[in-house]
Formats: structure tokens, sequence, C-alpha cells
């Protein structure tokens, strides 16, 4: 149904009874924080001329939403105390949207220039409250799908709100800002968020699985209880640590400096700890879920009255470990070629893009009104004729050639930032080649408008073909676990390496780092090719056998 329903049609049909729109407000709900914290609030701090180094650590803020899986099982099971009267899924969005509220007037209440650490540790809260509502809205859309309002519809109704949301809190925001303040402005959302929680109110509840809550596990082949125990507690320290050390690191570079002691280097940080977070937070709980297929496993039964902590180890298994080791046992050596291929796709994009404001405002000069005209009204025309053109080049040339033009064209995409950096020659050229100097606007407006074009052009072709890949590798059995869990790690390098891209931004300049994103993308095609000529998979979700000596294998070796 909702591939038929387009604009107006698809608005009508949010509004035609309780669920859809519901789905609606939650979809603004949940799109409104992110834009908010993830790329707004740089052109605040950019502004004030906070430093990019600092910018750059302070967007560490964004891997809220790429962890959020690991306490996802909490979120999905626990019942709140005092408010869990309201029901699973409203309890936890009446809770995370009323922190929202106030730390979104938190934040305009905090000086980011005389306070960075205090604005830096509201801005994690929210980012993580944030986070865990989409976690509560991604379940609630699945269990309260039915005849009438279905998944594909709620889903379409979703990603509309979700692009007002996108428009409301980055094309308007920024035309407040230059009229008003952006304190001003933020208390502002913050009662807009109120006004969400009010409506959440009035959101169906979603029925229980009582089945599944107590036994999440049964029906699947799992090692015994201890080994699975031994599997998630290797992948909670890994977690932990990788936590603890962008933590401690965030916090440090945030502090005040002291006289004769050199502050942290994010540059340095990251050469350093960057690939071994990777190898915490990737490798090592593949290798892990690796282990787990090669154990004795059996079909795990129903267990009607588990404890607390049992019941959590279980979900978390199910949820962490499982998925990760039906895409090894499938892929095998293949799946070291997928995780790198998914880790470092959108890199040449994701690595600067809390500096895209900041570019735009601060070192090219233009006007909030130019820029939210450009980037959020004329930039959402440009990503959706990116993704009509991916989605035409998937039916007509298939997933594999998509995703490689899709890489080459993002990767590109960065030169044409380093042109406009430069003062455009080259975009200058274009423009009049193709007469678009004639047309009335101003020549350094066709500009930003041309650079922007490019730019997303090319990350909705890349977004739609990479969309599709992650699609194609996941299996049907854990469809959307996996994907949850493969396009968490989308943007892992990219922002990990943001800070130390802020840093070096301030020493080399906007252009020579643009040239360097360029070059990195330029992995992800490589990546892409070797793939291409990878061998076929085994087929999706076909069923693990254990032999006898415990080693497992397919069941058509």
């Amino acid at each position: 149904m909702s591939d038929k329903l387009k604009g107006w049609a698809l608005l009508r049909a949010a509004t035609r009874n309780r669920k859809t729109a519901a789905m609606l407000v939650l979809g603004f709900a949940s799109g409104l924080p992110f834009v908010l914290l993830i790329g707004t609030l740089n052109a605040w701090l950019g502004e004030l001329k906070v430093s990019l180094a600092t910018i750059g650590v302070l967007s560490w803020i964004g891997l809220a939403y790429a962890f959020k899986f690991l306490w996802s099982p909490l979120v999905d099971r626990a019942r709140l105390p005092l408010i869990g009267q309201l029901g699973r899924r409203r309890s936890w969005l009446v809770l995370c949207q009323a922190g929202l509220a106030v730390l979104l007037c938190g934040l305009a209440l905090t000086d980011p220039l005389t306070a960075i650490g205090s604005f830096a540790g509201l801005a994690v809260i929210a980012a993580f409250l944030s986070a865990t509502q989409d976690v509560v809205i991604d379940a609630w859309r699945i269990e309260i799908a039915d005849e009438s309002a279905t998944v594909d519809l709620l889903s379409a109704i979703y990603q509309l709100g979700n692009r007002l949301a996108a428009l409301t809190g980055g094309a308007l925001a920024l035309i407040l800002a230059a009229r008003l303040s952006w304190p001003t402005v933020y208390i502002g959302f913050g009662v807009v968020m109120i006004g969400a929680l009010a409506m959440t109110l009035f959101t169906p509840e979603a029925e229980r699985n009582a089945a599944d809550e107590a036994s999440p596990l049964a029906g699947h082949s799992v090692p015994a209880a201890g080994q699975r125990a031994v599997a998630l507690g290797i992948v909670a320290v890994c977690w932990a640590w990788a936590i603890y050390m962008l933590g401690s690191f965030m916090i440090a570079a945030l502090r005040p400096p002291v006289p004769g002691v050199p502050a942290p280097s994010a540059g340095v940080f990251t050469q350093v700890w960057g690939p071994w977070i990777i190898v915490a937070t990737v490798i090592l709980p593949a290798l892990v879920a690796g282990w787990t297929n090669r154990l004795p496993r059996q079909v795990e039964g129903p267990d009607p009255a588990p404890s607390a902590l049992r019941a959590a180890a279980n979900h978390s298994y199910r949820a962490l470990i499982l998925p990760l080791a039906e895409i090894v046992q499938r892929l095998r050596w293949g799946a070291i070629l997928v995780l790198a291929l998914i880790l470092v796709y959108r890199i040449a994009d994701s690595i600067w893009a809390p500096f895209a404001f900041p570019f735009y405002l601060d070192f090219l000069h233009y006007t909030n009104d130019q820029v939210a005209f450009a980037s959020k009204v004329f930039g959402v025309i440009m990503t959706i004729l990116g993704v009509a053109i991916g989605g035409l080049m998937l039916a007509s040339i298939g997933r594999l050639p998509t995703l490689l033009v899709g890489g080459i064209v993002a990767a590109a995409s960065n030169l044409l930032y380093a042109d406009l950096a430069l003062g455009g020659p080259w975009i200058d050229g274009f423009a009049h080649l193709f007469l678009l100097d004639h047309v009335g606007i101003e020549p350094r407006m066709i500009r930003l408008m041309l650079a922007i074009s490019g730019e997303n052009i090319a990350g909705g072709l890349a977004g739609t073909a990479f969309i599709a890949y992650i699609s194609s590798i996941t299996s049907r059995e854990y469809s959307a676990v996996q994907y949850a869990l493969l396009s968490s790690m989308t943007f892992l390098v990219g922002a990990l390496g943001r800070a130390a891209v802020g840093e070096a931004i301030e020493k080399h300049g906007y252009a020579n780092i643009f040239y360097v994103t360029a070059g990195l993308g330029m992995i992800a095609v490589v990546l892409v090719l070797i793939e291409w000529w990878r061998p076929a998979p085994l087929p999706k979700g076909e069923p693990i056998v254990s032999t006898p000596e415990g080693a497992p294998e397919s069941a058509g070796a």
C-alpha cells in the first residue's frame, strides 16, 4: 500500500486512524532530537566560534545511535516503575520525550563557551534518550501493525515524520536563529517535545507476546547456558572498554585547559586507540560468534519461569550473539569482507558531516537563510532525486553495480566541496557551461546549490544501494535484528574519525581534508569490487546442523 502513496496521499493516510496518526507523531518525535543534536547543534557552536576540534569530539554523541542495540534488549523487555501503568511502550516513550524536553531546555540555558563540559554532558544524555526512543518506536511500529495499518504503511509514515522533523529542526531552526537566538530556538523545540509527549499519551499500546518474553531462545539452536554466559561476558567487556575509552577521552578533551599541560590530541587518540576500538566492538564479537558456532548445541525449549538475570541474559544473547553468529556461519570468511565494507562504505560523507554547518556559515560566510534553503529544502529534493536514481539503477543493472557506482560518486562528491573551499572555479565553469549563471540567482548561491546537489544526489544513490545491500545479506529469521546491528556499524568508523578530522581541518584547511576524505571513500570502492568477485554465499537462513563432534556445518554440505 505504502508504495502507491506519496506526498499528500501519504499525509492523508497518516491521519486516517489512531495508529497511523500516532506513527506520524512518533516519526517526528524521533527525527527532531536527532537533527537538533547531530546537525543543528554544530551550527550554533560554529556561530560561537567553538573550535572545530571541540566540535569533532562533541560529535561522538552520535555514537549513541550506533550503540543503541546494546541496551535494546533491556528497553524491549523492562517495565518502568511508577509510569509503567501507561503501558510498556508508552511509558518508555513518555520517559524519553520528557527527558528530551528538559535537556533541550537545559542546553539552551548552558553557555557552551564557559561550560562546554556541562553542555556536552547534557548533549550525551539527550542523545542516549533519543536513541532509546528510537528503539521503542521501532518495536512499537512492528507490534502495532495490522491489516489496515501495515508495517510498510507505518514505515512510510515514520519516514514522512522524520523528513518533517529534519525540515523543522534544520531549515526552520536556522531561519529562527537568525532572527531570535539559539537558546530561544532550543527552548522552543523543548516545548515541541512536550507537545509530542502529550500526543504520545493517546497512542495505542501494543500487545505483549508473553511466550516470546518468557523464552526468547525457544526454538533456537544454542550452546549450553554456561558457554552462552562466557560469550556474552566477553562481548560485554569489549563494548564496556570501548565506551569507557571514548567517554574518558571526551571528558579529558572538553575539560578547561591547564596551563603548561598539552591538550589531549584527537588525532593521536584516533591513531592509537581507534583501531583497537574497532577490534573490540566488531572483530572480537564476530570471533566470539564464530566460536559459538563450533560448540555443541541443542534446540532450546520453553522456559516458563526464568529468573530475571537469566531472562535478561537470554534476551541479550538473542539480540547480540545469535544474529552475528548466523552471519558468520553463513558467509564464513566472507563475513570479514562484508563487515569491512559495511564499516567504510559511507565514510566519505559521514566523517565530515558535523562540520557542514561550520563550513557553510563560518568558513564560506553564507547566511542562515541561504544555508537553510540550499541544504534543508533544495538539498532534500536532490536527495530524493538520488534515491530515485538509485532505485532505477537497482532495477536495471543490479545491486552490486549500483553499490559500486554509489561508492564512486559518494567519494567524488567530496571533490566538489574541496573546489567550493577553494572558491569554486570548477563549479563556476560547470555553471557557465550549462548557462546556470544566467538564471538570475546570485553566483555564490548557485555555487553552494551545485555543490550540495552533487553531494546529496550521490548520498541518496549510495544510501539506497547500501540499504539494498545490507538487506540482501540479512537472513529472514533475524532480519530486523541483523539489519539494526549491521546498519549501526555503518557510521562507526566515520564517527570515530570525526574528532581527528576537526583537529586536522584547523591545521590543514577544509580543501585538503576533502581530498583526504575522497581518498578514504575509494577504499569502499575497492572493497565493493572484491565483494563483486566473491563467490556467492550460502542461501539466507540455511539451517545449521551440528556434527557429532559439535562442529557446525550447513545442512546442504
